[in-house]
């Protein structure tokens, strides 16, 4: 975690935290580190936050006065990012978004020429040079100032690559989008349209102020009613740069990542295509997700909290499915990130192979409820090492038994400590949460 650069790139209220003079200072940097040697080409994607063309614009600025050369996608999702930085050959991609937060707060996540975030030395010399603690970069003169040049087309390369990936069509099936008036508002429908779907579109409708705002995969119950009023027979709700996905059944019913990647998961067990039989979760993964992986025979990592952490393990051991709660799954034969709409094609796919609908195929799966609450202490680790406090942790762990769980962990942006119960009911995750916040604050 660095002073600007977080797991999820640099982020923070625009024009306040994040301002213009970072984004050009970061495109200057990266213009000139991958201009090294050759003419650099960077690709810059932007959601549809009224600050992200002010951003867009001073990245192009502080590339191409680097000398490298600035494509432009427009409103795009940030998988499409990933994906044209890895096709195309661009030496990195930027994408300016912050993701599920309101509009006013947005993002410069940078993506390497792998299609995978950047690396954790390379934001420490952005930060080093936006703070002015090395040398100032060269600018470029005369025949070796960039250009900035449109690259619609790369994202139109996008929507095709997946209207290719099902096998069967989606004709006659009523699908509702809920695109969170975000980065999926330009690319979602049309790509369930050209399948065959009978597409039912809400909060497409960016005006630069409403991305995210009671709408998407953060607002799921909006389209909860949608689904049940329009009688659909399934619903997918993407967050603003569309790398998350949360489904809802034709119950209206919530399907969220856990129970994503247990549908997903069983289906590529069966057919061959899950290594070793094992998916990727992180510590936050609901119990219920387990039992169910238990019942089927299906074995799972646990990581800790963020889809790095995730996509890192699934490199390292070639496991082909990872993700989170939250509904950032990754399709690693697909895609190097999480990506909404290719996980609500993929869940679409299974549907269809099993003839069931997503209410059977997730029914599997018991979610048990859940309670997180978090703690602002002094000192982290005396607290939670306290003895008071391990035993609390303790009588708690022992009263659930394997009909619960107990997760306490440190914040990694905060000083707070985060206590986490699954219990069978609320009340039980609701006196167990209080049982240890009470120990640590006695302490």
């Amino acid at each position: 975690m660095g002073k600007y650069f977080g797991t999820d790139g640099f982020r923070g209220e625009a024009n306040v935290k994040l301002t213009v003079e970072h984004a050009f200072k970061v495109g200057r940097y990266l213009g000139w580190y991958y201009g090294r040697d050759h003419k650099a080409k960077i690709v810059i994607g932007k959601d549809t936050r009224r600050s992200s063309y002010m951003f867009e614009y001073a990245l192009a600025a502080g590339i191409t006065a680097s000398g490298a050369d600035a494509y432009l996608l427009h409103v795009t999702t940030t998988p499409s990012v990933s994906y044209v930085v890895r096709t195309e050959g661009f030496d990195c991609g930027i994408m300016i978004s912050a993701s599920h937060n309101p509009f006013y707060d947005n993002g410069i996540k940078v993506i390497n020429g792998q299609g995978h975030k950047l690396e954790a030395e390379v934001e420490e010399k952005i930060e080093a040079y936006i703070d002015g603690k090395t040398e100032e970069r060269p600018l470029a003169t005369r025949e070796n100032i960039g250009r900035t040049i449109d690259f619609a087309a790369g994202r139109n390369r996008y929507i095709g690559y997946l209207i290719s990936l099902p096998t069967r069509s989606f004709k006659n099936i009523r699908v509702g989008l809920d695109c969170s008036n975000g980065s999926s508002s330009a690319i979602a429908k049309s790509v369930f349209d050209a399948l065959g779907a009978k597409t039912y579109v809400i909060n497409n409708e960016p005006d630069g102020t409403n991305i995210n705002t009671n709408c998407g995969s953060t607002h799921i119950e909006v389209l909860q009613k949608f689904v049940k009023e329009q009688g659909l027979d399934v619903g997918f709700a993407y967050d603003g740069d569309a790398d998350r996905c949360i489904a809802v059944d034709e119950n209206g019913e919530v399907v969220d990542g856990d129970r994503i990647l247990y549908v997903c998961g069983k289906y590529m067990m069966e057919q061959g295509a899950l290594k070793d039989n094992t998916i990727v979760t992180t510590v936050m993964s609901n119990l219920g997700l387990y039992k169910a992986c238990d019942q089927v025979g299906m074995r799972y990592e646990k990581t800790a909290v963020g889809d790095k952490y995730v996509y890192e393990n699934m490199v390292k051991n070639g496991y082909q499915l990872g993700g989170e709660q939250s509904g950032h799954i990754i399709f690693s034969k697909h895609a190097t990130t999480g990506d909404g709409i290719l996980t609500s094609l993929k869940i679409m796919e299974v549907m269809l192979e099993k003839k069931a609908s997503l209410g059977t195929l997730a029914g599997e799966v018991k979610i048990y409820p859940q309670l997180l609450q978090n703690l602002r202490v002094q000192d982290m680790d005396a607290t939670l090492n306290h003895p008071d406090v391990q035993k609390a942790i303790k009588e708690v762990e022992e009263r659930l038994g394997t009909e619960g769980r107990v997760l306490v962990r440190k914040s990694g942006t905060e000083p707070l400590l985060r206590v986490m119960v699954e219990a069978l009911t609320d009340e039980l995750c609701e006196e167990s949460v209080l049982h240890i916040i009470n120990a640590m604050k006695s302490v």
